[in-house]
């Protein structure tokens, strides 16, 4: 099944589960829901879909060229081309994920999934609308050259954002030894934090294992709570603006560059570089003293 297929199919009862929770949360239990976070989600939901009627990717012509000079052919009629793809989505899903928070050029597309102020479930389809200009899918290419089609490449994609959808839920505790093995909601909120002691971690799609064997493997901590949202919080609700501030941020930085060294820092290096040496990037805010006694960030890393 392809993946507009799949959207199509599947994006009614994720939108219900989303809302469901919202009603849940305000009313049985009473805490405050941010239903126009809700909204913004799923105006960036149908944002992305009316772009993708743009006939038009980065990766495509790669993913073309890659499936052509296919070293096998793979399809998923046994159980170890299925493992194959599984793992290799989650292996190449880990340092796609990785490097969209550690490269500007990425992460300026996926900061906008870290928008959100509040963690629930509606903040799992609020992705982004430029990936595909960008070249985000372009990570997954070294599968079609392995043999996959890409458009089995890209339904197992969306089948691990799919499986990310409950990581999302702040309600759901600590899963014990699973914590070993796969992504958990406890695992994800560590991720969406924006406290600097958090920052940068667990990018695990369905596994956790690519993030313990890499070191960026973080556990949620009690005496640490979780701070959602980007370093900067976001004050807008409206979707054009959050997807759009990242990208006229990094024009007026390109715009002040005085040699190719700092145009190559601004487009690839780490978010909130900058070329004096006291930029944002999370290496600096660790080192900056963290917080202060009121609990506000003594420095802060601007979106963008």
């Amino acid at each position: 099944m392809e993946s507009n297929t799949l959207v199509l199919y599947l994006f009614p009862a994720v939108l219900i589960a989303a809302a469901a929770e919202g009603l849940w949360l305000s009313r049985a239990r009473h805490e405050t829901y941010d239903w126009k976070e809700w909204a913004t989600s799923l105006g960036d939901f149908v944002g992305r879909r009316l772009l993708g009627f743009i006939p038009w990717s980065l990766a495509a012509v790669p993913f073309a060229w890659a499936y052509d000079h296919r070293l096998f052919t793979l399809g998923l009629d046994s159980i170890w081309s299925v493992l194959l793809l599984f793992v290799g989505m989650e292996f190449f899903y880990y340092w796609y994920h990785r490097l969209s928070h550690t490269v500007r050029w990425f992460w300026n597309t996926h900061s906008v999934h870290h928008s959100p102020n509040k963690l629930n479930l509606s903040a799992a389809y609020r992705l982004g609308w430029l990936g595909k200009f960008m070249g985000v899918t372009l990570f997954f290419t070294p599968l079609a050259l392995l043999g996959f089609e890409p458009a089995t490449i890209l339904s197992a994609l969306l089948l691990n954002l799919l499986y990310q959808f409950w990581l999302h839920a702040t309600w759901i505790p600590r899963l014990g030894w699973l914590e070993y093995v796969i992504n958990t909601p406890s695992s994800h909120r560590v991720h969406h934090a924006r406290n600097p002691d958090y920052l940068d971690a667990n990018y695990g799609g369905v596994l956790i294992v690519f993030d313990r064997l890499f070191g960026t493997y973080v556990a949620e901590r009690a005496d640490e709570p979780c701070e959602y949202g980007l370093v900067t919080p976001v004050t807008t609700y409206n979707p054009l603006l959050i997807n759009f501030m990242p990208w006229i941020g990094l024009a007026k930085d390109l715009a002040s560059a005085r040699s190719v060294n700092e145009v190559w820092h601004y487009l690839f290096g780490a978010p909130g570089w900058r070329p004096n040496g006291q930029g944002l990037t999370t290496a600096e805010l660790r080192t900056a003293g963290l917080r202060k006694g009121d609990g506000t960030w003594l420095r802060t890393r601007s979106a963008s």
